[in-house]
């Protein structure tokens, strides 16, 4: 018997060190699970996610952009906003966001907290004021009771808003696609044609830009490195943050996590198929006319980045009274 438990302990080390060894030795990282600090944070932060109220309509919330059902984004090439107005960018994914280095496409927030503030108050997308969001929910005798019991008094102001929205949004993560299962060890969690996309994703160079855990997120780079990207958009990238010319067309280079579901790519969303996406980017970026054979396979391997989707019960919202603030029809 110590005999069997001696071989089952060597055999579960070495599959250990095996899986170590495969995710140490990769330009990309499994994700792991995320960790909740204060679950009453991060429930009232999901209320605030979902909760309409937040914009000027009573029609927009922050999941209508960022839909939880459809990868974190609202599938379509730049958002709709208040009073139907088209957005000038894509939505980026809100799922594994807590791993970029900033917020939206040319990085103007510095992180989650920062980046709920801003469409509350964009008269292009939720058109309210920080003022009357506070207001509307300081109105609600049940939401202040659940700031009382997230923040330890039922004090409702834009600070704690973002904060819980933010706390929320960084549970928003997904472990356990197929790839992460073949670099922790599972040698079968992807077939041959998947691995030879992986490969090619290495040699070419695209996981110069898309490694680390999201996958992406975690530098800028300019669009358009060896050949300009013909666009209609306005977007200016990281010039506008900056101002410098230098930073026309630089945009933070987004995740590759769950790229399956966030389509269309790229900031102008005119991308509307993982096909047409690498054979831009492989031209544009790599100076490299991808084959078909080549797409297919880089396809493939993407494909195995979705992860598990966050498990979400919708909230129940607090219903407005007659004192609650009413929303400005369209």
């Amino acid at each position: 018997m110590k005999i069997r438990a001696m071989v089952a302990s060597l055999l579960s080390i070495g599959a250990l060190v095996t899986s170590i060894n495969v995710s140490a030795n990769e330009p990309i990282q499994p994700i792991k699970a995320a960790k909740v600090a204060n679950a009453d944070v991060v429930e009232l932060g999901k209320m605030l996610f979902f909760d309409p109220r937040l914009s000027k309509s009573g029609f927009i919330s922050c999941n209508s952009c960022h839909n939880l059902s459809m990868g974190g984004t609202d599938n379509i090439p730049t958002s709709i906003g208040h009073k139907w107005q088209q957005g000038p960018i894509n939505a980026p994914t809100v799922l594994n966001a807590s791993m970029n280095l900033a917020q939206f496409w040319d990085g103007r927030a510095k992180d989650l907290k920062e980046q709920a503030g801003g469409p509350i108050a964009n008269p292009g997308e939720m058109a309210s004021t920080h003022k009357v969001a506070v207001e509307v929910l300081q109105s609600i005798p049940q939401y202040r009771a659940h700031f009382a019991k997230a923040f330890g008094s039922d004090q409702v102001d834009i600070d704690r808003v973002t904060t819980a929205i933010a706390a929320f949004e960084e549970t928003l993560v997904t472990p356990g696609s197929r790839f992460d299962k073949w670099l922790e060890g599972d040698k079968k969690a992807l077939n041959a044609q998947e691995v030879e996309g992986y490969e090619l994703f290495k040699s070419s160079g695209c996981a110069g830009c898309h490694n680390g855990p999201a996958v992406g997120g975690a530098l800028y780079q300019k669009f358009g490195v060896h050949h300009p990207y013909k666009t209609a958009s306005k977007a200016e990238g990281r010039k506008g943050v900056t101002g410098k010319d230098t930073d026309l067309n630089v945009f933070k280079v987004p995740t590759l996590r769950n790229i399956e579901l966030t389509y269309p790519y790229f900031h102008d969303g005119a991308a509307a198929t993982l096909e047409d996406a690498v054979k831009t980017m492989g031209k544009i970026q790599l100076d490299r006319d991808f084959n078909k054979k080549e797409i297919d396979s880089i396809v493939a391997f993407l494909k195995t980045l979705t992860g598990d989707q966050p498990d979400i019960k919708l909230p129940v919202l607090p219903p407005s009274n007659n004192n609650t603030p009413r929303p400005v029809p369209f």
